[in-house]
């Protein structure tokens, strides 16, 4: 479930929404720009709207699976990075009526991106969806990365 939640949001939704904006409805918009719109919206919007949900109302599920704590303790600290997601996750959704919030929801989300995905390559003895989650986390940091890049330079 998680493969296909992750496949949905961060590769098959955003590309699918590029291809009918751009073919569809014919969209004008360079296609860097299209990216940008279309993954900040899915990868930073949607995706970390959800999982900031989970952090906060399952907060054990992510203190034990991802980050191998299982001390009360973290608690706390989980639903704080739930709540941060959370409100990412509403401004990158926020951003498809306002499109001037792309690319500061896209810098945003891709340091947490990049970071995370780093995080992981770091971790020894990674789980299958600690793998899905590095390489996810990665490319979408590439695509930010390059969508940032674009808008600054143009």
């Amino acid at each position: 479930m998680y493969l296909m939640t992750v496949l949905l949001l961060m590769a098959v939704f955003p590309i699918s929404s590029i291809g009918v904006d751009h073919f569809y409805f014919h969209n004008s918009l360079p296609l860097m720009l299209l990216v940008g719109k279309w993954f900040v919206f899915w990868a930073a919007g949607v995706r970390l709207f959800v999982a900031g949900l989970r952090q906060f109302f399952q907060a054990r599920f992510t203190a034990e699976e991802i980050f191998h704590v299982t001390s009360a303790d973290a608690l706390p600290l989980v639903r704080e990075l739930g709540v941060a997601n959370f409100a990412t996750g509403i401004t990158g959704m926020v951003s498809l009526a306002k499109l001037s919030f792309v690319p500061p929801v896209a810098v945003i989300a891709g340091i947490f991106y990049g970071v995370a995905g780093i995080r992981h390559v770091a971790e020894k003895g990674r789980t299958g969806n600690e793998n899905i989650a590095m390489i996810s986390d990665l490319l979408v940091f590439l695509v930010f990365a390059g969508y940032v890049g674009f808008v600054v330079l143009a």
